[in-house]
């Protein structure tokens, strides 16, 4: 896996370091990254066989979700994508059946309407779900954009943690875990799906 800032780093640290390193990527790069990454996450046979997939919405510089998401819709499965709720700190997955169903919501990124319904914890059992972050180590851990909605709601999800990872955002060296942080389950990025739990 590539270098990291190291242990010593704190996460304001590492989400300010990685932040600007994911900025300096040639969007023609980050586009072909992105290619690679969604081929691979494709033919995994967990992400291949989940009854739905949840996924963030890419925003920014972000592993792109949104072609993902439209082929997916395209043939027939279904995906859920996050509305956050701010006032009560949290965040539900819902059902979508098109990318025009979604509107600026929480930090601007796209959401579904604040009235749709929401996956229960039984429909989410041996779904997939596509977690960003701005860098993960082997072991499955993350730093986030700091806000705690996804371990918030990983900590009940009971299917499949997908992180997604452009090489630049793979750390070698373990990264710094807080008491609540839920690390992913596998790690898929340019021609290469990693099982985290093996490593621990």
């Amino acid at each position: 896996m590539a270098s990291s800032y190291g242990t010593d780093a704190d996460k304001s640290s590492l989400r300010s370091n990685y932040l600007r390193v994911r900025r300096t990527i040639p969007a023609r790069l980050r586009i072909s990254s992105d290619d690679a990454i969604r081929s691979t996450l494709r033919s995994f046979d967990v992400f291949r066989r989940a009854p739905i997939v949840l996924t963030y919405v890419s925003f920014g510089a972000e592993v792109d979700t949104r072609t993902l998401i439209e082929e997916l819709l395209e043939e027939g499965r279904r995906v859920a994508v996050p509305r956050v709720d701010r006032a009560a700190h949290r965040m539900d997955f819902c059902e979508i059946g098109s990318l025009d169903e979604l509107s600026p919501g929480t930090m601007n990124i796209l959401e579904p309407s604040a009235d749709g319904p929401t996956l229960t914890v039984p429909e989410m059992v041996r779904t997939a779900c596509l977690v960003p972050g701005l860098v993960f180590d082997g072991a499955g851990h993350r730093v986030g954009y700091g806000g705690g909605y996804y371990d918030r709601f990983l900590t009940f999800y009971p299917g499949n943690k997908i992180g997604l990872a452009r090489v630049t955002q793979l750390s070698s060296n373990p990264l710094p875990v807080a008491e609540f942080d839920v690390p992913v389950d596998f790690l898929v990025s340019e021609g290469t799906v990693w099982g985290c739990h093996q490593n621990l």
